[in-house]
């Protein structure tokens, strides 16, 4: 066999622009804020709810927080599909809806976690 170039097994690199990798698309959850496949949000939304009453079920009176609501997002592209950054949009601000500002700080955290916050968080004296 002579040359490399003859063998269909040998590869030859050539140098070339870099590959650019597409991310598949995800869908953020309006209950935690995390993304998730389009596929898999469908599974992770109703056990996300169930862990969010769980939680909040748990918290002290003055803490508890209505349930949130599913955003609504009525914007559909020209190939018929839903404007997923508009729904990422909705979503984030619907989990960023659930949290709590520090009484202290002015900080904000889910529930759950400022009450581990204030056991820490002190008001601050004026001189």
């Amino acid at each position: 066999m002579g040359s490399g170039a003859s063998n269909p097994r040998m590869i030859k690199l050539v140098p070339s622009q870099p590959m650019m990798i597409r991310r598949p698309p995800t869908v953020v959850c309006y209950i935690c804020g995390r993304e998730y496949g389009t596929r898999s949000i469908a599974i992770h939304e109703p056990q996300c709810l169930k862990k969010w009453h769980n939680e909040n079920n748990l918290l002290p009176v003055e803490l508890r927080r209505p349930e949130p609501k599913k955003p609504e997002i009525r914007t559909i592209t020209a190939k018929g599909f839903y404007d997923l950054e508009a729904l990422n949009e909705a979503a984030w601000t619907s989990a960023q809806s659930q949290l709590v500002p520090c009484k202290n700080c002015g900080r904000t955290f889910l529930p759950d976690r400022l009450i581990v916050h204030q056991r820490s968080c002190k008001p601050s004296v004026a001189k």
